[in-house]
């Protein structure tokens, strides 16, 4: 049984912000890392870089807002091929606060907020949706693992 999620749980902030205590589990969502900010300084506890919008789609949006309402529209189509790891930020936000990380400057316009408005969406659980979900393999891999 699905428990829902409190919007509480899911909070976006801007990677150069500094962190705070209620921040909860710090979570990178962007592909590349954030340019000019050194690891230790970004207080990221997990980067799920596979979660984040293709290149492809990420290079057509160039966060043109009046690209906005139709990057949503795919980048929701493309978080339907990520289920394992929309399920994971799920279950992790149920537990405690999460915040979704990002690098954007423009906090109205970014895939954070298509993100967290996934994740707040009620799960339909008819079939696995596990089950075609790829690319999320090395999700649970430390940051350093990605960024040297």
């Amino acid at each position: 049984m699905t428990q829902e999620l409190a919007a509480s749980h899911v909070r976006l902030k801007r990677v150069y912000e500094p962190a705070a205590p209620d921040d909860g589990v710090r979570v990178l969502v962007d592909r590349l890392w954030p340019r000019g900010l050194r690891k230790a300084d970004a207080a990221i506890d997990r980067w799920m870089k596979d979660i984040a919008p293709s290149t492809q789609l990420r290079q057509w949006f160039g966060h043109d807002p009046e690209r906005w309402p139709e990057f949503r529209r795919r980048y929701t189509r493309e978080l339907q091929q990520q289920a394992v790891a929309v399920e994971e930020l799920q279950e992790l936000a149920r537990s405690g606060p999460v915040t979704l990380v990002f690098a954007a400057h423009d906090e109205a316009h970014n895939d954070a907020i298509v993100l967290r408005d996934a994740l707040l969406q009620p799960r339909n659980t008819k079939g696995s949706a596990r089950a075609g979900a790829r690319g999320t393999a090395h999700v649970r891999q430390n940051v350093s693992a990605h960024h040297p």
